[in-house]
């Protein structure tokens, strides 16, 4: 069969998209297991890679939520309409908010991103019947809303029953069990990673081979699709978002082994039963849920509100404005070819900015789990000598 060339296009975009999720997300799967030393940085994130791929066969639910239940494929090929120039638009602005809050190491949602850069491009675009918001809510904000609580009080209770359980165990032997078990929680986590995150972009992929009469409409992805996809996360995880994983591991709060087990335990059962469920559930904020839990589940443990505070600030406004990114480059990309290029060429500029960008201060995996300067303790200040007393005159 004939592939259009801006097929291919969109389908490249929705890998290098499936690419920063991976390393975007990371942290969600292994940033618990760094910070405790469960883990060595490198190590964890090539088992993440590898788990996201073999996740990716798991189910696919959610692809099917997104290739045929947010938006109305049918409206994307209504004459006069360029669906997949419309969907390469979304695909821009969810690339490029992902790269923005990696560069200032905020973990975000991916899935928001991609949600929001589709849904503006299409409405500015085709218009708000095209978009199905009965399913946006029930499968998006929703869930949205009740997982990272559901999470975090999962995990806080499984934080206080775990030192409940061992506060009579040897210190040393008990943190050693935990650090053992969070090597498999940590597994877990990135094999529910792989089973959520990879299928929103076999979903798009799919959406866009259905408009373009490649697929029969309400299909599900093909082996192709999901391997490649599969792949693309798994390759971005293995790479490493270090930025996100220090504000994960370190920024939050202080974890130790038990809190890291239970964080990534409870975040596997919300994950995986979301996933079989077909909700579009953030792995950012179902994992962000699950530490701030662990934090509060450890009596005298600190957890730093500010941090916490800027990062639902990022939850809030990812979806917004990923989708005022996605309709600014719709209106363009709707004006043809020149218009797609035009796109294009922004994009790759702001993608080269911001990678340069980030090379002034960078963050590796031999100093990820140094805590940040903005967020380190400020010692107290040196007391003031006493003024030497005047000599006597004699």
């Amino acid at each position: 069969m004939d592939v259009s060339f801006l097929v291919v296009v969109v389908i490249v975009t929705a890998l290098a998209f499936d690419f920063t999720n991976g390393f975007h997300d990371t942290a969600n799967a292994m940033a618990t297991s760094i910070a405790t030393g469960a883990l060595r940085p490198r190590v964890a994130v090539v088992i993440s890679g590898i788990l996201n791929v073999i996740g990716a066969f798991i189910s696919t639910e959610v692809a099917k939520t997104i290739s045929g239940g947010i938006i109305d494929d049918s409206k994307l090929t209504a004459p006069g309409v360029n669906g997949t120039a419309i969907i390469f638009a979304g695909l821009i602005g969810a690339v490029l908010w992902n790269l923005v809050t990696w560069l200032i190491g905020l973990p975000s949602s991916s899935s928001h991103a991609l949600f929001g850069g589709l849904i503006g491009a299409v409405w500015v675009v085709v218009g708000v019947d095209a978009i199905n918001f009965n399913m946006v809510f029930s499968k998006i904000i929703l869930p949205a809303l009740i997982s990272p609580f559901v999470c975090g009080l999962v995990a806080l209770i499984g934080t206080y029953a775990a030192y409940t359980i061992t506060h009579r165990a040897d210190k040393k032997t008990a943190e050693g069990g935990f650090r053992r078990g969070q090597t498999m929680s940590a597994s877990m986590v990135s094999l529910a990673h792989g089973t959520g995150d990879a299928q929103k972009t076999m979903g798009v992929i799919t959406l866009v081979l259905i408009i373009n009469g490649y697929q029969a409409s309400g299909s599900g992805p093909l082996p192709w699709v999901i391997l490649t996809s599969g792949l693309a996360i798994g390759l971005g995880t293995a790479v490493g978002g270090w930025r996100i994983i220090r504000t994960m591991g370190k920024g939050l709060t202080d974890i130790e082994s038990p809190q890291g087990f239970a964080a990534e335990t409870a975040s596997t059962a919300v994950l995986l039963a979301s996933a079989h469920m077909g909700f579009a559930l953030s792995t950012t904020q179902v994992c962000s849920g699950g530490i701030l839990g662990a934090g509060l589940g450890r009596r005298l443990a600190e957890v730093r509100w500010n941090v916490a505070g800027r990062m639902a600030l990022a939850w809030l406004f990812t979806l917004p404005v990923a989708a005022l990114i996605g309709a600014m480059a719709g209106k363009l990309a709707s004006q043809g070819n020149g218009g797609v290029l035009a796109v294009a060429v922004v994009a790759l500029l702001l993608v080269g900015f911001i990678v340069m960008r980030s090379r002034r201060a960078p963050v590796t995996s031999e100093n990820v789990n140094d805590l940040p300067s903005s967020l380190a303790l400020v010692p107290d200040p040196a007391p003031i000598p006493e003024p030497a007393a005047a000599p006597i005159a004699v």
